[in-house]
């Protein structure tokens, strides 16, 4: 008897054979890259010694650097360097008329979202190319070999466009990714917490990085890591931290606006001074001339609204889990901002827990990226990990009126799939349009608009006959895509949805705030959308019916009573209540049985005709 060895996509199918992973956290103001080495997971360091890679490109002059070399030139050239290119992924031209996109210089000749960086167009992916590079060759240096893999990390609200968009620059650098993982699951990772874990344990993992903050809420049992809810600002971070510092010496300077080089290099101050006050009671910060003296009391309550911030996330994170802040168990803390003096005492007092900081908060994330990385590619086995990540915002498309209807929940556990049978409205459809929408609400006008398509190639039939399957999917990265198919014919058509924009924490929010404070309301709404849609569809099959068959099944009288009753129900869709409008609905139909059954025995005749009754007896 012969073996078959069968092995997951992308796994090596030799058991002795070694392939070279990486986990890659691709930071806001720096980058990290680990990986596996004989068992033992490690961040790869330059041959300097040093594990990060500042996430700065420069491109003055011909030569493009990147990290070390690029940050050097920031004060010297700083219009021809590209920092903090995180905060852009993903974005539009009018996404960076926001405050914290304004120190960038859009191309005016481009369409997208590019920027002009040292007399050169550039765009967020391109950059973030450069940075990846980067990393991948000190990963081959080190590891001496080709890398056949990687698991990069990215915010854990990022939306699709954000994560497409770092997926594209992981391709532009020639990487394989094996998967987009969210930040805090990485984190909970490489501190092992999925490991020996019999009863439940609920964790919250605290992401406050360079540009981005996340909060994630985890259930741990038995070996199943699910995430139970998420949250965060995708536009806030350590480089907050440091204009909050930067606008007080502004304040203590009696200035009030800086050129964009100018800027940068306080911020470069700034930020310096906050890594001090980590360490010692006083930062001294000398701009322009004059020395200001920042007290850790001082830098505290500069801070403290920011931290609000992310602790009304947080509240928030728990409230979508249906949790107290007293059920965590543990909290983890990530990103090297959460070093910022008195943050981490302030998360402890809000969960009343203990905050985890043992391993690097700059290097937790590819640590864990790295041990994913290192069972996708095929080197182990997961020793029972599974990660399940969960769907922010529902997922559904429009139907007749401009209702939602919501094909994936949000909470969801990705990967996912989920299909709906849907139908044509009127007689003879041979297409229809798919409007993706994303949001809480029950009128599409309320939600987000992700996509467009077209399904063509229905067959002519009478209306509510097709039979039209739409799935959603949504795969282990998070990024979405919706086929339709008329179940008789096959015709398909699909879209891969890639939003222009991306989601800022306050715009879910703001999102969910709606849904609950309109629930009342949306339904009303929704049952009267409805019953117009109801009205509407019985009002055209009426009108088409009597054209065709009103004189010769129908006597005058009949007509007209029918004809009345029509236009009464027509007259009455937009505005008569929709318990009125039931009402009528039900009387019309009522007065219609009659010619419907007639039809019917019309269509039984004419379908007989020509034929001897015996033909269709079943017995021999």
């Amino acid at each position: 008897m012969s073996l078959l060895q069968i092995s997951e996509p992308g796994q090596s199918p030799e058991p002795h054979q070694h392939k070279l992973a990486v986990g890659i956290d691709l930071g806001t103001s720096n980058s990290v890259v680990a990986s596996v080495r004989q068992g033992d997971v490690q961040t790869l360091a330059d041959s300097k010694g040093r594990d990060l890679l500042p996430s700065v490109v420069s491109y003055s002059g011909q030569q493009v650097r990147v990290g070390y070399e690029a940050a050097e030139l920031l004060m010297q050239d700083g219009d021809a360097c590209l920092q903090s290119v995180k905060r852009f992924m993903g974005k539009n031209r009018a996404d960076f008329e926001q405050p914290d996109l304004l120190n960038v210089t859009l191309d005016p000749k481009a369409e997208d979202a590019r920027m002009l960086v040292g007399g050169r167009s550039v765009s967020p992916v391109e950059a973030s190319a450069r940075i990846l590079e980067a990393l991948v060759e000190r990963a081959e240096e080190q590891l001496r070999g080709d890398i056949d893999g990687a698991v990069i990390t990215v915010p854990a609200y990022f939306d699709d466009a954000q994560r497409q968009a770092t997926k594209d620059a992981a391709t532009l650098a020639g990487l394989k990714v094996l998967r987009l993982l969210n930040e805090p699951t990485a984190a909970a990772l490489a501190y092992g917490l999925d490991e020996g874990t019999e009863n439940e344990s609920l964790i919250a993992v605290y992401d406050l990085g360079g540009g981005t903050f996340d909060i994630s809420i985890l259930r741990l049992h038995q070996g199943v890591f699910e995430v139970l809810a998420t949250g965060g600002n995708a536009a806030l971070g350590g480089d907050d931290l440091d204009a909050v510092i930067a606008d007080w010496v502004l304040q203590q300077a009696g200035q009030s606006s800086l050129r964009v080089t100018q800027r940068r290099q306080l911020l470069l101050h700034c930020r310096r001074a906050k890594e001090q006050l980590a360490e010692q009671e006083t930062a001294q910060i000398e701009w322009q001339g004059a020395r200001h003296e920042l007290a850790r009391d001082l830098f505290e309550s500069l801070l403290k609204p920011l931290v609000e911030q992310t602790l009304r996330s947080c509240r928030r994170a728990l409230r979508d889990a249906g949790l107290k802040a007293t059920d965590i168990a543990t909290v983890v803390m990530v990103g090297g901002s959460t070093r910022a003096f008195g943050l981490k005492s302030q998360v402890e007092a809000f969960f009343k827990a203990p905050a985890m900081a043992d391993i690097d908060p700059d290097r937790v994330v590819a640590l864990g990226a790295a041990q994913q990385a290192d069972i996708l590619i095929g080197n182990r086995t997961a020793q029972g990990a599974l990660l399940l990540d969960v769907v922010p915002l529902s997922l559904g498309i429009e139907t007749m009126g401009g209702l939602t209807e919501k094909i994936v929940h949000r909470n969801t556990t990705i990967p996912v799939a989920r299909a709906q049978e849907f139908t044509t409205y009127r007689d003879g459809q041979t297409g229809m349009q798919l409007h993706v929408v994303q949001g809480e609400r029950e009128l599409v006008e309320d939600c987000r608009s992700l996509a467009r398509f077209e399904l063509k190639g229905i067959p002519p039939m009478v209306a509510g006959a097709a039979r039209i399957r739409v799935q959603f999917q949504v795969d282990a990265d998070g990024l979405l895509s919706v086929a339709a198919e008329e179940t008789t014919t096959g015709a398909r058509a699909e879209i891969e949805v890639k939003p222009s924009y991306g989601l800022q924490e306050e715009d879910i929010a703001n999102m969910l705030k709606d849904s609950f404070e309109h629930a009342g309301d949306d339904m009303a709404n929704r049952t009267k959308r409805e019953t117009q849609v109801e009205a509407t569809g019985l009002v055209e099959a009426l009108q088409a019916a009597l054209e065709k068959d009103g004189q010769r099944l129908l006597d005058n009288d009949e007509r007209e009573v029918m004809q009345a009753a029509v236009g009464k129900l027509k007259s009455m869709v937009e505005k008569a209540s929709p318990r009125d409008l039931q009402c009528e609905i039900e009387h019309v139909g009522k007065l219609s049985e009659a010619f419907a059954a007639r039809r019917m025995d019309q269509s039984v005749r004419e379908a007989l005709s020509g034929h001897d009754i015996e033909e269709f007896s079943t017995e021999s």
